[in-house]
């Protein structure tokens, strides 16, 4: 069994590295380099497809059921407002600076540190499998999603986001529409045509009040958004077509399909998502994993940004050290006691169920 307070230094090492190596999304082929000689340093054998590394506990067993314990190493570009070199991975104030530490770097090592404490042991119940993602700060096609076929049979992840090691035991969906209403042609000054606009704001009235039947007991009514409008080219031409969109954030009471079939049941403009890829996703409280945080003190909340959960088909439950509010922010940080909370909240839960 590993020393949590090796696997802990270890951990703010290799973030370090990963902090100091840029990894924009689709650039991230030297830090699976990072991550994947630094397992492989540890005697794990490991697998990969483009920049997504993954591999399995020593004694991995066909016949028992497995944990996904998966976050990403990509990042964001560096915001205009930083006032240091976001590159620069150092420690003032027991703070480790640097682009990606929070989101979702102080994730993704804790998880591989609690990957590695159990790497070892013949003892347990479930299989793990680690992933260590690319592409998620775009939802790409070439993270997460990429690599779930080679995976193997899953029977529950664990999603490394910054949640300050609360548990999210929910996320909203997104899609996205594009809406076209249609009317005919005409000159503004006599009554010909039929004015699309007009059919448009029928439509749009509809999304606005719109209530769907059933509601997430974490998050409520699904909420829909008319963001942008465009219609007509001259003044004295009734338009005969109103585009508009309409940003949808899709609850766990629903799937996507299902949202885009009640919609189109009751507006009469063509309607296209973008995408039904970032689907809404739960695990139930009653889940063991979930009871595990719980019995330690953890609380059960409803995540409303998005993570690589949206493309996974597997109960998952979102948590990580780190806070959500400092992601994406200027001069970005994580505190490495939350790492060694992280590292150490992780294998108490799964402790208690593997």
């Amino acid at each position: 069994m590993k020393d949590i307070n090796t696997l802990y230094r270890e951990a703010v090492a290799l973030l370090q590295k990963l902090i100091a190596t840029p990894s924009l999304s689709k650039e991230e082929n030297v830090t699976a380099d990072i991550i994947e000689g630094f397992l492989k340093s540890k005697g794990v054998t490991t697998h990969r497809k483009i920049n997504n590394v993954w591999a399995r506990n020593k004694h991995f067993d066909e016949a028992k059921p497995t944990i996904l314990l998966n976050s990403h190493h990509d990042t964001v570009k560096p915001n205009t407002g930083y006032t240091r070199d976001p590159f620069d991975a150092r420690i003032e104030d027991g703070k480790l600076f640097g682009l990606g530490s929070n989101d979702a770097g102080g994730c993704l090592v804790s998880l591989i540190a609690t990957f590695l404490y159990f790497y070892d042991r013949e003892d347990l119940k479930y299989n793990f499998c680690l992933a260590a993602t690319a592409e998620e700060e775009i939802s790409g096609l070439n993270g997460i999603e990429l690599v779930v076929p080679d995976l193997g049979q899953l029977e529950f992840g664990i999603v490394g986001e910054p949640t300050l090691m609360q548990l999210a035991v929910a996320e909203r969906g997104l899609m996205v529409l594009d809406c076209v209403a249609h009317g005919k042609a005409g000159h503004a000054a006599r009554e010909e045509g039929e004015n699309a606009i007009y059919n448009a704001m029928k439509d749009i009235e509809w999304f606005r009040t719109f209530r769907f039947p059933k509601e997430s007991d974490v998050f409520g009514p699904i909420k829909m958004s008319v963001t942008v409008i465009n219609a007509g080219s001259q003044h004295n031409v009734v338009p005969a077509s109103c585009n508009f969109v309409v940003d949808i954030r899709v609850t766990d009471a629903y799937r996507n399909e299902e949202v885009l079939d009640i919609i189109r049941q009751h507006v009469k403009c063509d309607v296209k998502a973008r995408s039904t890829r970032l689907k809404p996703s739960s695990i139930n409280r009653k889940h063991p994993i979930v009871q595990a945080g719980i019995s330690l003190g953890r609380t059960t909340y409803g995540s409303p940004t998005t993570s690589d959960q949206a493309l996974l088909d597997i109960e998952t439950l979102k948590i990580g050290p780190g806070d959500s509010a400092r992601s994406h922010m200027a001069d970005e940080f994580i505190y490495v006691e939350e790492i060694k909370d992280g590292i150490e909240l992780y294998v108490a839960m799964l402790e208690k169920i593997v």
